[in-house]
């Protein structure tokens, strides 16, 4: 995220709802630019660094629906949508793909000020990575994760699957080891880039990874329950030789 006044782009067919925005937003200490189309919001991404963007699901040629996913896919910035009442489907897509939040027209800008006030504190409230450093592997008492493969194999070889929600899961954890994450944070880190993950609830999956993992998963000693925080992964995590 920049450190400049937050960068919020806008991306709405109808000049009435984006100029508007537009102007509430800089009056509340944002910067915000406005595009008409994917395709000139595409054109924007590329040139300037955005925050944030707020989209409108039904636009004429590329929908938000695509753009959304590209975003996502890319992780280049989180995603607000604007959805009409009738949306209902085309809402539920979009937030499994990944999109953060949605506001439904014809919203309350002040409203919309304080959902993206909300996404950008959740998103930059995440830990970053002890290491950045990509590795190709890394092990856990007694497990070893290959992150190319996605395979999580046990002292004695035994090849244990993960669906892809568990995967995540395990990685953001084996990236932060020894840190508290809250639910809200483990949703970030995965729930915007898996379907699997956003259907279920992070305390489903730590459960299901615990049961894969844990030595005795009704005594966790790997993955710890913080009360009234989330989670913490307390193994020692290394790169195989």
């Amino acid at each position: 995220m920049s450190q400049a006044s937050p960068h919020i782009l806008i991306v709405d067919d109808h000049r009435d709802i984006r100029e508007p925005l537009a102007r509430y937003l800089i009056k509340n200490n944002l910067r915000a630019t406005v595009a008409d189309s994917a395709a000139s919001a595409r054109k924007i991404l590329k040139a300037a660094s955005i925050d944030l963007v707020v989209l409108d699901i039904m636009m004429p040629g590329e929908d938000g629906l695509s753009l959304c996913r590209h975003l996502v896919e890319t992780n280049q910035a989180p995603v607000i949508l604007l959805t009409a009442m009738a949306e209902d489907t085309d809402r539920v897509i979009g937030l499994e793909m990944g999109a953060d939040d949605y506001v439904t027209k014809p919203f309350n800008p002040r409203e919309l000020l304080a959902r993206i006030r909300a996404v950008m504190r959740r998103v930059s409230s995440v830990p970053k990575e002890r290491d950045p450093e990509e590795r190709e592997r890394l092990s856990f008492a007694g497990w070893t994760l290959d992150l190319s493969l996605r395979e999580l194999t046990s002292a004695d070889g035994v090849v244990a699957p993960l669906s892809t929600g568990e995967f995540q899961l395990l990685v953001a954890f084996l990236k932060r080891p020894k840190m508290v994450l809250s639910r809200d944070q483990l949703m970030d880190l995965t729930s915007g880039r898996s379907p699997a993950v956003f259907d279920r609830s992070i305390d489903n999956q730590v459960s299901r990874l615990r049961k894969k993992i844990e030595p005795d998963q009704k005594n966790p000693t790997i993955i710890k329950t913080v009360w009234g925080g989330g989670y913490t992964f307390t193994a020692d995590v290394t790169e195989p030789e």
